[in-house]
């Protein structure tokens, strides 16, 4: 009997749930005009033309790359990663690490680079990190990275370009 009601129950609540996956990330492109919101605007057309097509689909369409098939994991060197959408700087070599993942994590974005919003994909609540001059998505901040912030910005690699500093940083 609890079964059949847990059935019924679901079969009910799935419509809701997948209204929420509908509205949740795509909140913050969706929400008036884009030109209104961000100082870097584009169409489709011309994100497409601009963008690598892993590109577009992260930035533009909220996607996620695959774990551990960014380059980026494995750059080490000094300097900054910009959104691939812009070229704003994001973030800082220094505030890389480690995080087991298999994206690129940072403790903390540069200051005034990123906006946040709030992502109801995949049946629950994160948040959403973006570019604040275009409003392409980034990735994700969770509140389990080390000090000094005790944040991990979990970024998808295609969304950013690393440039190397010429000088140290």
């Amino acid at each position: 009997m609890q079964r059949r009601l847990f059935l019924a129950a679901s079969v009910a609540f799935l419509p809701l749930a997948l209204i929420g996956c509908a509205t949740g990330a795509d909140e913050l492109l969706d929400q008036g005009s884009t030109s209104e919101r961000f100082e870097v605007t584009r169409t489709e057309a011309e994100w497409r033309k601009l963008l690598t097509p892993d590109q577009f689909r992260v930035l533009r369409k909220h996607d996620t790359e695959r774990p551990g098939s960014s380059r980026l994991n494995d750059e080490h060197r000094s300097g900054l990663y910009h959104c691939a959408g812009c070229d704003l700087p994001v973030y800082s070599s220094t505030a890389k690490f480690e995080s087991g993942t298999g994206w690129p994590s940072f403790t903390a974005p540069l200051e005034n680079a990123v906006g946040t919003s709030v992502d109801r994909s995949l049946f629950g609540e994160r948040i959403e990190v973006h570019c604040r001059r275009c409003g392409g998505h980034l990735g994700h901040v969770f509140d389990d990275g080390p000090k000094p912030t005790g944040k991990r910005y979990c970024m998808n690699g295609a969304a950013m370009v690393f440039k190397p500093a010429t000088e140290g940083l």
